[in-house]
Parts: structure tokens; C-alpha cells; sequence
């Protein structure tokens, strides 16, 4: 009870994440937004199961702005890993929590894969106008699957690194694309992405 009341009182700035998605309309089940393209809206189907709150969705005190996404390194081999970066300003007038969710997009594979999933994320806490820089790291590794064959493998291609608020609230979005061979991984693959954060000390 005093949690809830510091929480709607604004003594205590609210930080968690929704781990499920929340239904839109009665009747509907908490879902995961882990989906292929035919378990979103389409003109398929007339069922929209578009979520009221998606996957990550969270509320603040403060508002944020994301902005100056820098590729580093965004055609790599197979084997190799992307670097990016942004910047994440507090732009309220009091302290607050930020998550900077990266979501990778396969527009085509050749098994079919959920139209995103989550792959890294980075909490940001910033006083009122305080900027910060990311820089993540996101290995080969993390947009490979289990082929048709059993296998897990990496495949060469474009795909898209949506930074998001949500599942359903991109802010920036990165182009990358895989180069060479198709590589097949194994338990030695790497799993996580690694970041580096900078608070920026000049005035908003």
C-alpha cells in the first residue's frame, strides 16, 4: 500500500516494464508481442489484436528525447557485430528512469521469424535535463535461429535495430546488414549485447 502511494503521490518515480503485452478490448488474454506478421493487424484477418500497452511499455513523471543515432559499424560478415549509438535527454524537470530497448527486425529469413524481438536493453536513470550516450555492441550471434535443417545458423541480409521505448514505440531505428556465408552457431555463440553510457555534462 505505501509503495502504491508513493508511486501515485510522485515521491517515488515509477521505473518498472510491462513483461506482457495488455489487451486492447475485453475478452482478450495478456499476449506476447513475439508474433509473426500474421499474428499482427493485417488485411487478412478482421481480429486486430493490437495491444492497448505493448511488451516494455512504462510510465514516468518525466519525458525523454532520443536523438543523434550514429551507425558505427553496419555491414559486418556473419561473424561479426554492429555498433551504434544515440543519445537519451531527461527533458522534464525532475529525475527520472529511462530503458532503451533494442529490438531486431528480420524482413526476410528463410524460416519464418517474429516481426521483432528483444535483444538488449539499457536502464538509464538522468536527472531533469541530463543527456546520456549509449553506444551498444550487438553481435552476429543475436539475430541467428534454428534453421530448417535443426541447426542454429546466421544468415546474410538486411536487418533493422528498432531502439524503442516499447514494443510498440520505436524511436530510432538502425539499418544494418549481414555479409558473407550463412554460419552455423553453436553454444559458444554470444548471447548478450554489451553497452557503454556517457552522462553528458552540458546544459540542455
Amino acid at each position: 500500500t505505501r509503495a502504491i502511494a508513493s508511486v501515485l503521490s510522485g515521491r517515488t518515480e515509477p521505473s518498472g516494464r510491462l513483461p506482457v503485452s495488455v489487451p486492447r478490448r475485453p475478452g482478450s488474454q495478456p499476449s506476447t508481442y513475439l508474433a509473426a506478421r500474421l499474428g499482427h493487424s493485417s488485411d487478412v484477418s478482421s481480429v486486430d489484436p493490437t495491444p492497448a500497452f505493448g511488451f516494455g511499455h512504462g510510465l514516468t513523471y518525466t519525458a525523454f528525447e532520443w536523438s543523434d543515432l550514429v551507425v558505427e559499424h553496419g555491414r559486418v560478415s556473419t561473424d561479426g557485430e554492429f555498433t551504434l549509438s544515440c543519445t537519451v535527454r531527461n527533458t522534464g524537470v525532475r529525475e527520472g528512469t529511462e530503458v532503451v530497448q533494442v529490438y531486431l527486425h528480420d524482413p526476410v529469413a528463410s524460416v519464418v521469424q517474429p516481426v521483432q524481438r528483444l535483444i538488449g536493453y539499457v536502464r538509464l536513470g538522468l536527472d531533469a535535463g541530463r543527456a546520456a550516450r549509449v553506444r551498444m555492441t550487438v553481435p552476429a550471434d543475436l539475430a541467428s535461429f534454428t534453421g530448417r535443417d535443426g541447426h542454429r545458423i546466421v544468415e546474410p541480409g538486411d536487418l533493422e535495430l528498432r531502439l524503442s521505448a516499447s514494443s510498440t514505440d520505436a524511436r530510432l531505428t538502425a539499418r544494418v546488414t549481414l555479409t558473407g556465408p550463412v554460419r552455423t552457431v553453436d553454444h559458444t555463440r554470444r548471447l548478450h549485447m554489451s553497452t557503454a553510457t556517457e552522462i553528458l555534462m552540458e546544459a540542455p
